[in-house]
């Protein structure tokens, strides 16, 4: 039982432990059993932390049914392998290196002594931002629902927010709060914040700590924060400057609405279109162009070590550096005056080639068992899984049986990550002495 593996069995017991409990009649509005697709296709989803659905959730499943969906994310968010290591950390179990090195990577981190701080550290830091979300919804919710059912709102919108799961308990999302300024930020923070990692918050947080404690010692910032930063702002501009020049004129989005709105939506969209699967606007009755910005962000997604998918924002910024180095004739791959090693180019290589091949095979797969979709849609859709975004042009529901069961798989294949997965059924690599003669070949 390899890491690989193990982490890999971990998320399909969690999935089917979760479908399960939603077929219950308990889990269920009607009180009724659940049918074992749809249940399987949202304890998926919620596993995953996509938030495609085939269900209104907020009416087909009962406060109990909502609950286990809720805590499907959460664990599904911190990940399999530090929710395990949290369980045997209060039970009073120590550590092996087996136990750290899944640890490190089902985390994506170098870190692999005091294991014990780390997931503590993330756990409270989870905590204080699901918490600071909900009683920051609950100040709006308040004005239209009663206290209790308003602070299940926005616990339950706090802790899909932040581990960019997308789900929500309005059958429109986030459509009715389209123009309400307040919730629309504070969801967009939730999900920037859980999307690009925990090693970048906690070194935005020792800075901001010096800062107070008056220290004069100027901060070194890692090559890694650096470019999930600037990679993650980037993209960000771009998405929102993209969607509001496209729909700007579109009376079904932004058309009719104020300036500043129609920046507001314009941003919203693009800080969703990321790993998040809330909307402000009907999806649907986007611009064919806005569909394709909208799958280009899907697909590049979050950061390494948060709770989104995609190639990741440092995958696409090795790529580009490695185009720039090509480009001016260099050898070495450099950015911000550091090397970057050939193994993490290599892996970063990897990752976009696996990663377009399973988009294309899960396109394809899907439109030939619901031949009369749209391609768009289709791509739109395949993209949204794999990248564990959860938008949806509206087609989720009317996919049939294989088409929905094709989307499971990539949601699972999209939360593991590709080279994981390929790791876990492959096996560890056998190490070998053989260095075969170099021999040059035209490319390009």
């Amino acid at each position: 039982m390899t890491v690989p593996r193990t982490i890999c069995i971990g998320f399909l017991t969690l999935i089917v432990i979760g479908t399960l409990l939603l077929m219950l009649p308990l889990a269920t509005a009607t009180g009724e059993w659940n049918q074992p697709l749809v249940a399987l296709f949202t304890a998926t989803s919620a596993v995953c932390v996509t938030g495609l659905i085939v269900v209104d959730t907020g009416t087909y499943f009962s406060p109990f049914g909502q609950g286990i969906v809720l805590l499907l994310i959460q664990l599904g968010g911190l990940g399999y392998m530090t929710a395990t290591t949290l369980l045997l950390l209060l039970i009073g179990r120590r550590l092996g290196l087996k136990d750290r090195l899944a640890i490190q990577q089902a985390m994506e981190t170098s870190e692999l002594s005091n294991v014990k701080v780390l997931l503590i550290s993330i756990i409270s830091m989870t905590l204080i931002f699901e918490l600071t979300g909900a009683f920051c919804l609950l100040l709006t919710f308040t004005k239209q629902f009663s206290f209790g059912q308003a602070l299940w709102l926005a616990i339950f919108h706090s802790v899909s927010a932040f581990n960019n799961a997308g789900f929500s308990l309005f059958s429109d999302s986030l459509v009715q709060y389209a123009e309400d300024a307040w919730p629309i930020a504070v969801i967009s923070v939730l999900v920037i914040v859980g999307g690009i990692g925990y090693q970048v918050i906690m070194e935005a947080f020792m800075w901001v700590r010096d800062r107070l404690r008056l220290r004069q010692d100027r901060t070194v910032f890692s090559l890694h924060f650096k470019i999930v930063t600037s990679t993650t702002l980037f993209l960000l501009l771009l998405g929102t400057v993209a969607f509001l020049l496209i729909e700007f004129d579109n009376p079904d989005t932004l058309a009719g609405e104020s300036f500043g709105t129609q920046i507001l939506l314009a941003g919203f969209q693009s800080v969703i279109t990321r790993t998040a699967g809330f909307n402000s606007i009907d999806i649907g009755k986007m611009e064919a162009s806005s569909l394709f910005m909208a799958i280009a962000l899907m697909f590049v997604g979050a950061s390494p070590g948060s709770t989104g998918g995609g190639i990741k924002t440092t995958t696409l910024r090795i790529l580009l550096v490695c185009t720039r180095t090509a480009l001016r004739g260099k050898e070495e791959v450099n950015c911000y005056q550091r090397q970057i090693p050939m193994l993490r180019v290599l892996k970063a290589l990897s990752v976009v080639v696996a990663s377009v091949m399973s988009v294309v095979i899960i396109t394809t797969c899907i439109s030939v068992t619901d031949p009369t979709v749209s391609f768009i849609n289709l791509l739109f859709e395949s993209v949204s899984a794999f990248a564990t975004v959860g938008l949806s042009t509206g087609i989720t529901a009317d996919l049939s049986t294989l088409g929905q069961l094709f989307l499971i798989v990539t949601m699972y294949i999209g939360r593991v990550g590709i080279l994981l997965l390929m790791a876990a059924i492959l096996g560890d690599p056998s190490p070998s002495a053989i260095h075969y003669p170099e021999e040059d070949l035209l490319t390009g």
